[in-house]
C-alpha cells in the first residue's frame, strides 16, 4: 500500500544502518538495491514491510530494538562511527550495546559533556532539524574578562564566516582573575560554533563542556559513563519535535 512506502534513506536510518545523511550517500554511490534493482536516485520510495532492500548485497534485517543512550563524553573522543586517523570515538565507550547507534549531532574532539546516541533515525533527523530549535547549553571558560557589551553581542547574534548566528542565551557565571566562566545556550549545530562565537568577541576558549542537550543533563554520570533514557524522557524528547511517542 502507498501508505507503507517511505523514502529509502529513512528506511535505512530506521533500521540502524547509518544516519539519514550517510544513507543518502549510500544511495548515490549505487550501494542500495530494492527487489534486486540498484537505486541511485534520492527520493526513491520502498515498502519496508514487503520490498527486499539490500545494502552492498546484504538484505536489511528486521528493525532492531530502539535504543536511546545518554553519554558523558570526555575530551579526546570524536563523535563519529569511525575515524581515518585512528582516534577514539564515542562508540568505543558503549561497546556492550549490541545495536548500532549513532551520535545525534556532533561534539568537538576537545569538548566534553552530554551527547545523545540512538538508532532511531527519524528522531535523529527531527532533533537536528533547524525548525525544532533544540537547545544545547555549554559552560565555557574563556581567557580574559568578558564585558556586558560582549555578552549582549552574543545575545544579539555573532557574524561568523558562515553567516550570522541565531541569538544565544548567555550569562556570566563567575569572573576570575584573568578568565571568565560563561554559560551559553544555542539551538544551532554549526561546527565549533561556541568556540568560534567566543573567539569572535576576542576571548579564546580554555575549556568547554556541554551541560545540557534540551532538558537532558549529566546528573549521576561521570566522564565515559552512560545510561539509557527512561521511557518518560524518550516521550518528552519526542514531544520537543512535535512527534507522537512511537511504539517500541
Amino acid at each position: 500500500m502507498e501508505s507503507n512506502r517511505q523514502r529509502l534513506q529513512k528506511i535505512l536510518a530506521d533500521r540502524g544502518v547509518c544516519s539519514r545523511r550517510a544513507a543518502e550517500q549510500l544511495i548515490l554511490d549505487g550501494r542500495v538495491s530494492v527487489n534486486g534493482k540498484v537505486v541511485e536516485t534520492l527520493g526513491t520510495k520502498a515498502d519496508p514491510t514487503s520490498d527486499r532492500i539490500a545494502v552492498d548485497g546484504k538484505l536489511l534485517l528486521s528493525r532492531p530494538k530502539l535504543r536511546y543512550i545518554l553519554l558523558y563524553k570526555p575530551a579526546g573522543y570524536i563523535t563519529s562511527a569511525k575515524d581515518e586517523r585512528g582516534r577514539r570515538t564515542v562508540l568505543d565507550l558503549i561497546k556492550e550495546i549490541p545495536e548500532r547507534v549513532y551520535p545525534v549531532g556532533r561534539l568537538d574532539y576537545n569538548t566534553s559533556g552530554v551527547i545523545l546516541l540512538t538508532n532511531d533515525g527519524a528522531l535523529t533527523h527531527d532533533l537536528l532539524h533547524p525548525s525544532h530549535e533544540i537547545t544545547k547549553t555549554y559552560r565555557a571558560l574563556v581567557e580574559g574578562t568578558v564585558t556586558a557589551s560582549q555578552i549582549q553581542q552574543l545575545r544579539n547574534g555573532i557574524k561568523l564566516t558562515d553567516g550570522m548566528t541565531a541569538p544565544a542565551q548567555c550569562r556570566i557565571i563567575k569572573n576570575l582573575a584573568d578568565q571568565t566562566d560563561l554559560e551559553i545556550t544555542i539551538h544551532e549545530g554549526r561546527n565549533r560554533q561556541v568556540r568560534r562565537m567566543c573567539e569572535a568577541i576576542g576571548h579564546a576558549v580554555v575549556h568547554l563542556s556541554r551541560t545540557h542537550f534540551a532538558f537532558l543533563d549529566l546528573s549521576g554520570l561521570r566522564p565515559s559513563q552512560w545510561r539509557e533514557l527512561s521511557s518518560q524522557e524518550v516521550k518528552e524528547i519526542k514531544k520537543l519535535c512535535n512527534r507522537e511517542e512511537a511504539k517500541t
